[in-house]
This record gives structure tokens, sequence and C-alpha cells, in this order.
């Protein structure tokens, strides 16, 4: 099968910026697993909530919008190429490794009232410390 630069490809569809694709769980190095990775649609097949959908070129990404990941490692099992790691939850790996902070720009943190980001926290992540005379501050539940 044919390499793709996914890259190369959002630049002609026009989209400049460039936002990488969230893999399903337990996948290797993004550049490892483009590499791998052979757009069989085995995974996405799997995937016991239906949240792996393709992603540009062909490649699976997750689409929390469709549900939660439930960690079965249905996933992990079905990749034939080695595109989604062995090391599941059995041996202790991560299924990801994005970290959720508050930022510099957060309103809360600049002293404005604002707790629009608890508010469309679906899982409710994120609970507000409160002081007196102080606007809440937002912190993000590990």
């Amino acid at each position: 099968m044919e390499s793709i630069d996914v890259s190369r490809r959002a630049l002609l569809k026009g989209s400049l910026r460039h936002e990488r694709a969230l893999r399903p769980p337990w996948a290797v190095s993004e550049a490892l697993f483009l590499q791998l990775c052979t757009r069989c649609g085995e995974c996405q097949g799997a995937c016991e909530t239906q949240i792996i959908s393709r992603g540009d070129g062909g490649y699976p990404k997750i689409d929390f919008s469709r549900g939660e990941c439930t960690f079965c490692q249905a996933c992990v099992d079905s990749c034939p190429e080695g595109a989604l790691a062995a090391l599941g939850k059995s041996q202790g790996a991560v299924p990801w490794h994005h970290v959720a902070n508050i930022g510099q720009e957060c309103l809360g943190i600049k002293g404005v009232y604002c707790k629009s980001c608890g508010e469309v926290c679906e899982v409710g992540a994120i609970s507000f410390t409160f002081g007196s005379g102080r606007v809440p501050v937002p912190n993000v539940m590990s």
C-alpha cells in the first residue's frame, strides 16, 4: 500500500492548521504508527463502543463524540501490524500520553470570573477552588 503524507494532504485540502489525530489507545509513536498501520480497519471493527473512525488518509482515530473508551483492548488485540502496542493495561502501559492542564491564558487564573470549562466538561474532571474575595480557579482532577 502506498505511503500517505498526512501533512501534505492537509495542505492540499486547505487545512493549514494541523491538529494531530488522537490514535487508538496504546498506539506506538505517531511516526512509527504511520509506518506500521496499513489502514485495514480491524481496530475500527473490533471497537465495542465504535469510537474508532477513519481519519485523514484512512488512518484510525478516536472520536469521543461517539462514546467513550472502555479500555477493553480489543483494538490492540485485533491489530495485525503492531501499530497498537501489545503492552496494554496488563503490563501497566498507559493508553494515552496526554495530560490535561490549565494554562496561563485561563480567565480564572487572570482574575476574571469564568467557569465555562467546568460547565462543558461532561465527565466532571474540572473542579474549582473558591477563596474569600477571589474568583474560582479551575483544577483538573487526576
